[in-house]
């Protein structure tokens, strides 16, 4: 059994109550991959039909399953997913790339594709070997015994330092006789700071939507959500976002969606809410945390600059230690705008450490109260606000503190 680490002060009450998506099922193993005693196995099986649409990490020393899901991806037809985690099966050369054909071909016996309609994902250590031989056998029944109500037992079987599992689920609007749904799972806690994905999540739903709508779809909503998160600023070789659609409403006579009517727009609002909720799960359970912190960032020259600033906000681990501190250090947000490389107006900067105005035009607000700020610092969630003073662009990011904690997990991860 992996070292276990406090529970999140952000952890949910309870989870979600997860209703079936038609067409999609579920198993799990214990398979010793790294840890005895856990599940880090998940097979996931979709009926025929389904298609994937998905984003990657653009790190450049990905994993080999993610460089084997990019090849998938460009046909969009899926019928199984495997993931395994405590191994990423990346920086493992040619093994690593033996390693995820073996479980395509393996899996793909055991569910009845070919191993392109296999999708796979690894999270975990980076650098060694994955043993296909630990987890392989176990496929076939696997397939048999998958299950469509299993949503909670798949989150809990890809968490690695996660202290609870992520889940999301929305009922789209009812269209004609009935509804469709659209559900998800999430895992994540460090090495968070996404580049065109994050960590590992995956969402299915029972409407039927062409590959490349349901692309378009996926790319628009990861870019507000997963890649508006940062928990250390460190970009995993392992992150995937896959989302699976399907079709099995159409057998209800529910409409396939199109970019024409409104139920396409009716599902990328529900696919980016169900996003953010993983997403904003994950950086409540950032590793060590004790924060949750929104940084706002307004006035930059666009949208794009205001989120490269809102990172470097975001990312600094002096500010972030602050936060920690319970420091309501200004300056330090200052030091960030100021080495983002964006445009900003020295002379016209506003931050707000949330109802509490710091600076106002470039220097320490008239009415700035120290006492005010340090109260305020010592809740749970924070808002930081900043205008650069330059236009009109804006972008809101989520981050969390930097603490010992984070330290401590991370000093003996491996060991």
């Amino acid at each position: 059994m992996g070292k276990l680490h406090p529970v999140s002060p952000f952890a949910p009450k309870s989870l979600p109550e997860m209703p079936v998506v038609p067409g999609v099922r579920f198993a799990t193993a214990a398979a010793g991959i790294r840890y005895a005693g856990r599940p880090d196995l998940l097979l996931a099986v979709f009926d025929p039909g389904t298609v994937v649409a998905g984003v990657l990490t653009q790190s450049k020393t990905r994993s080999a399953s993610v460089e084997w899901c990019a090849e998938q991806l460009k046909h969009g037809r899926a019928r199984a997913l495997v993931v395994n985690s405590g191994n990423a099966n990346a920086f493992t050369g040619r093994r690593g790339e033996e390693a995820v054909r073996m479980t395509a071909e393996s899996a793909a016996k055991a569910v009845g594709c070919t191993p392109e309609e296999v999708l796979i994902s690894s999270t975990g250590v980076i650098g060694e070997p994955l043993d296909v031989g630990k987890f392989a056998h176990l496929l076939d029944d696997l397939a048999r015994a998958a299950s469509s109500d299993a949503w909670t037992e798949a989150a809990r079987a890809i968490m690695t330092t996660d202290t609870f599992p992520k889940l999301t689920t929305a009922t789209l609007a009812e269209i004609g006789d009935g509804s469709a749904r659209l559900s998800g799972i999430a895992k994540g806690a460090g090495m968070i700071a996404p580049d065109m994905a994050t960590m590992l999540s995956y969402l299915a739903t029972d409407l039927a939507i062409s590959q490349p709508l349901l692309q378009r779809a996926v790319s628009a909503a990861a870019d507000k959500t997963f890649n508006c998160i940062t928990v250390d600023g460190d970009t995993s070789t392992s992150d995937t976002v896959l989302v699976f659609a399907t079709g099995k409403a159409a057998e209800r006579g529910l409409p396939a969606i199109d970019a024409a009517n409104k139920l396409f727009g009716t599902f990328s609002d529900t696919l980016s809410g169900n996003m953010h909720n993983l997403a904003q799960a994950i950086v409540r359970d950032g590793e060590g945390l004790t924060k949750h912190v929104a940084i706002k960032v307004s006035g930059a020259e666009n949208d794009r600059a205001a989120r490269v600033i809102a990172f470097s906000i975001a990312n600094s681990p002096i500010m972030k230690t602050a936060i920690a501190g319970e420091d309501p250090n200004w300056g330090r947000v200052v030091m960030a705008v100021g080495k983002a490389g964006e445009a900003a107006d020295r002379d016209k900067l506003d931050i707000w450490f949330g109802p509490c105005q710091m600076a106002k035009a470039g220097e320490r607000a008239p009415d700035y109260s120290e006492a005010a700020a340090a109260a305020y610092m010592k809740n749970a969630e924070l808002e930081i606000r900043v205008d650069v003073g330059i236009a009109d662009g804006k972008a809101t990011v989520w981050t969390c503190d930097l603490t010992h904690g984070y330290v401590s997990i991370n000093a003996d991860y491996r060991s």
